[in-house]
């Protein structure tokens, strides 16, 4: 159907050249004159899909836009304008649908009871909800209630050797403190999410049985059992290269199957095909002979990973004992320098090199080892920049949007950000909602479960990408642009200023018979903590609190001008602007 409706195109397009053009073929769409009809459409080649995207891309969807309530906007001069060109005959990629994840945890409490939350989530639409986390995968027990198993050690060793109590986590523990096993499960009915679950690796070290490992997989494949077929996506632990995952040290002493003292690849490469023979099996007795698991590998070049707490030569190691028993890669990425207190400009320069380096690296070292280059999940990511409230700020929602422009070009199809909800910690937190659980450091003066800044900018995101990607250039650094189009024939284009002063830009898109009207939203900041303002305004209209944004996002019309003389927007300092321009 889409290649007849490229053809159909075409046919009109020619049509419409015995209409007496009133500009040159080089303008492509965009430009000054009244008539934007180029003389030429050349149409777009669908894109293969990438090893990198695989199966992440089997439940892409067509979209159709549809034209938002409205209200009339000025246009600003063309005076200096920044040259955004978009290309509707150059597709990078299809866009997935599971691009716009997040990481649900343990200490959001019972959330499925919670309609605003709830409401939020489904309107955010991430499709993908990773659980139980993060580090705390590793010390989660999800069949228990209030103490782990008897083989399950009181105390566990740090990185120096240090022991203190384990801390354990419980999937059936019934406080309204915790989440559930099966609250994440009614989480994701609620939402229309997909689960991404991270099974307990930590405890194929510090485990005290005689086979720890053949324990620790066991505990894995009851979960797939008890799942009965609902999820698809798995993985073996978290950040297991790190010194700060539970099981980096062991007491050798209570060990019984000879296990090194301290991880490293090749172990933890071996102990991943004893958990995936274990989960595809329980996931054949279930009826989900497709689950897809994940295996854990460093996204930054770790050759000299002890540095920074990392194991050394871990991706190399790991692929020379696991082969090809994976399903797909599993990085995670943080960009910005850890726990530096960080500018705007850093922190808004991080997503492009951030992201085009760790998937070279994925693909060098996979290559390197003889193993074939799988699918990647990038299933948490976000800003560790601290000191001056980043993370729950304006700018962390810009950053949002590049990260996901970027892992689209190139040519990721899953990602989480982490997370839904964490704490407060005086603005150094991560999560993209105020945590209002019992256990909650809540944020002060902020409504209970109070969405972020970061929320709104993906809400547009997601709304105001089309489903191809497509090859966009940007005449001013400060300018990050990416150009989508729509198989119901709109073109459009997500715009960036990661500069400190308001840009107009021009858009001008080829290969396109744009219509009469172009649509968009500009999401900017406050001016409280500038440039960290804790706000985000929505088309001018702000939040009624002192921080987060619009309740009435979703309902707010779209600015709307007339394609005639030009598409043209006006957009601040650290601000993004989300356009879609009419069909002809």
């Amino acid at each position: 159907m889409r290649n007849l409706n490229k053809t159909l195109l075409a046919i009109v397009c020619c049509g419409l050249l015995l209409q007496a053009c009133k500009k040159s073929s080089s303008n492509g769409g965009g430009g000054m004159a009244t008539d934007t009809t180029p003389t030429t459409i050349t149409p777009p080649t669908e894109p293969a899909i990438a090893n990198t995207q695989g199966f992440f891309l089997n439940n892409w969807t067509a979209k159709t836009w549809i034209a938002p309530a409205t209200t009339a906007a000025d246009k600003p001069s063309s005076a200096g304008a920044v040259i955004v060109t978009v290309d509707l005959s150059k597709e990078i990629t299809k866009v997935s649908n599971l691009e716009y994840g997040n990481n649900s945890n343990p200490f959001m409490g019972q959330i499925s009871t919670v309609p605003t939350l709830i409401n939020n989530i489904t309107s955010l639409s991430p499709n993908i909800l990773r659980f139980p986390g993060g580090s705390l995968s590793d010390i989660y027990f999800w069949n228990q209630t209030s103490a782990p198993p008897a083989d399950a050690p009181a105390n566990l060793l740090d990185d120096q050797g240090n022991s203190a109590a384990a801390g354990y986590w419980f999937g059936n523990n019934p406080g309204t403190w915790t989440m559930t096993v099966d609250d994440y499960y009614s989480t994701l009915q609620q939402t229309h999410s997909t689960g991404l679950i991270t099974v307990n690796y930590g405890y194929a070290r510090y485990g005290t049985s005689a086979n720890p490992v053949a324990a620790a997989a066991h505990l894995a494949a009851d979960w797939v059992r008890y799942d009965k077929g609902r999820t698809t996506y798995w993985e073996v632990g978290n950040e297991i290269y790190g010194n700060w995952e539970a099981g980096y040290r062991i007491d050798q002493t209570q060990n019984k199957d000879g296990q090194v003292q301290i991880q490293d690849g090749t172990t933890y490469g071996k102990h991943f095909k004893v958990f995936a023979d274990s989960m595809r099996a329980a996931a054949t007795q279930v009826g989900n002979a497709g689950i897809k698991i994940g295996i854990v590998i460093d996204g930054a070049n770790d050759q000299n990973g002890a540095s920074n707490g990392q194991v050394s030569n871990w991706n190399s190691n790991v692929f020379t004992a696991a082969g090809n028993t994976a399903d797909f890669f599993v990085v995670h990425n943080y960009y910005t320098p850890y726990d530096q207190n960080s500018t705007a400009a850093v922190i808004l320069g991080t997503p492009e090199p951030g992201t085009s380096q760790m998937m070279a690296w994925i693909k060098s070292s996979a290559s390197a080892a003889g193993v074939t280059q799988l699918p990647v999940a990038m299933d948490e990511w976000n800003i560790q920049s601290t000191g001056s409230a980043q993370m729950v700020s304006n700018v962390a929602g810009v950053h949002a949007v590049m990260v996901l422009g970027e892992a689209l070009k190139n040519q990721i199809s899953m990602t989480s950000r982490w997370d839904l909800a964490n704490a407060y910690s005086n603005g150094d937190d991560m999560g993209m909602f105020n945590n209002s659980s019992p256990s909650g450091d809540a944020e002060p003066n902020a409504p209970a479960w109070n969405p972020r800044p970061a929320f709104y900018y993906m809400y547009f995101f997601q709304h105001y990408i089309g489903d191809h990607l497509l090859t966009t250039a940007s005449s001013n650094a400060d300018i990050a642009a990416y150009g989508s189009s729509y198989s119901s024939g709109q073109a459009g284009v997500i715009l960036v200023n990661k500069g400190s002063g308001t840009h107009t830009v021009q858009i001008n898109f080829r290969n396109f018979a744009e219509g009469s009207n172009y649509y968009y939203y500009t999401l900017s900041g406050g001016t409280d903590n500038a440039p960290f303002s804790h706000k985000v305004y929505v088309n001018g209209t702000g939040p009624s609190t002192a921080s987060g944004g619009p309740s009435n996002y979703a309902t707010i019309p779209a600015n709307v001008s007339s394609t005639s003389g030009g598409i043209l927007v006006s957009i601040p300092a650290n601000s993004a602007v989300y356009l879609v321009a009419d069909k002809k």
